[in-house]
């Protein structure tokens, strides 16, 4: 196997860790760069296992592509929107970097996709869920790969309002995924059936949920959904527990449950809990090799983006094989011609939002009894077709989405 690749890390004073690294030629090299969240509260959702991914990826993929080693660039952009602006720019002019990944947290995403679009790059975020990156914020160049808003909330919130849990209350972190997240939901548990009682944001870097969870435990709600994600999230879960809110009668909905999440809470707390995902490791022969390969390199078992970095890394590589150069829109065109056939997904394409469409699952977390090891969480509720998944072309804002009458 040909292991030709090198990984640079980008991060802290971003000015001066530009000026350390030499340009080199695109012509030289192929050069894709992983902006993640390598230290702050969604490091556990991407950071190194997102980096790992990519370069198990590269490694599989043989380490080179058209005949040019590939590199891997790193960035932390400490969710810091200037940080990921000005790395994103020095890759794609300077650095030669043909792709993008990861891009966790939603305000990040959707202006590095707009920055791929403008320096005729290609950006593929698979860190983070607003739907408005295959909407409003779509380009040509930018791809949503593993799960967004819409199949989130569309899987949980139906599953719960057909379980009778129709009157919700949402807690919802106050950024972009958040806001999308609340909306997406409110909007399908009104077409459900269900009705939204009332909701409250609350500052992404809060440690303290208490006045929060008091207005959710003096709500009529059958369910307080946390519209939120990494470090909050889950002490928004603990703060639900502390507070009785399963004590009065009320379920508290996980809208974006991460793997590592229901490590962290453990099952005792989390038991019980409906959430929606994009790839369990358990699903099958070929999800357990790869969870075993991952977790020898990180001793932790996959989530749904580290899974979704890996698929999509080698879909692009061999998109950039099938198309002979690695010119964005000739790769776009080859990635949305190609199926996507792995442990990720069955019978997955890309459409002409920009969204990667396959099945998504819901699943409940085990109680402690249920579980045979450490990493045995989740029992399958239901799969989700891709085609019942996401948000249909017909609803889509996407301007480059071809309407009908």
């Amino acid at each position: 196997m040909n292991k030709r690749f090198a990984t640079q890390v980008i991060g802290g004073a971003i000015a001066a860790c530009l000026a350390a690294v030499p340009a080199i030629a695109a012509d030289d090299q192929v050069k894709i760069g992983v902006l993640t969240d390598m230290s702050g509260q969604f490091s556990h959702e991407s950071g190194q296992g997102a980096v790992t991914a990519v370069q198990m990826a590269v490694e599989d993929f043989g380490g080179s592509v058209l005949g040019k080693p590939i590199e891997v660039l790193v960035g932390d952009h400490q969710n810091k929107p200037e940080i990921a602006a000005a790395t994103a720019q020095e890759w794609y002019e300077g650095q030669g970097v043909t792709l993008i990944s990861n891009l966790i947290n939603s305000g990040i995403a959707l202006s590095v996709a707009q920055i791929a679009a403008d320096k005729k790059g290609i950006a593929i975020v698979t860190g983070s869920g607003s739907s408005r990156l295959t909407g409003a914020g779509c380009t040509s160049n930018s791809i949503h790969y593993a799960y967004d808003t819409f199949a989130l909330a569309n899987g949980t919130a139906n599953e719960l309002v057909a379980q009778g849990k129709k009157k919700w209350f949402f807690l919802t972190a106050d950024y972009a995924f958040g806001h999308a997240l609340e909306g997406d939901a409110s909007a399908i548990v009104a077409k459900a059936g269900g009705e939204v009682v009332g909701n409250v944001l609350y500052p992404i870097e809060t440690s303290d949920h208490s006045a929060f969870m008091l207005q959710a435990q003096a709500s009529p709600a059958d369910v307080v959904g946390i519209a939120g994600s990494g470090t909050t999230f889950i002490n928004a879960v603990k703060s639900a527990r502390e507070f009785g809110i399963a004590d009065s009668g009320k379920l508290t909905a996980g809208l974006l449950v991460w793997l590592t999440d229901v490590k962290a809470l453990g099952l005792e707390a989390a038991q019980g809990m409906i959430l929606t995902n994009a790839f369990y490791w358990d699903q099958d022969d070929e999800s357990r090799a790869f969870a075993e390969r991952f977790k020898e390199k990180m001793g932790v078992m996959p989530h749904m983006g580290d899974a979704g970095d890996y698929s999509s890394t080698m879909h692009y590589l061999k998109a950039v094989e099938a198309a002979g150069t690695t010119e964005a829109q000739a790769v776009m065109a080859k990635m949305r011609e190609m199926p996507i056939d792995d442990f990720f997904a069955k019978g997955g394409h890309i459409r002409e939002d920009g969204r990667m469409v396959h099945d998504m699952y819901v699943y409940q977390v085990k109680t402690p009894a249920e579980s045979t090891g450490e990493w045995d969480v989740y029992k399958l509720v239901q799969t989700i077709p891709g085609d019942k998944a996401f948000r249909p072309l017909a609803e889509s804002d996407c301007p480059l989405v071809k309407k009908t009458n």
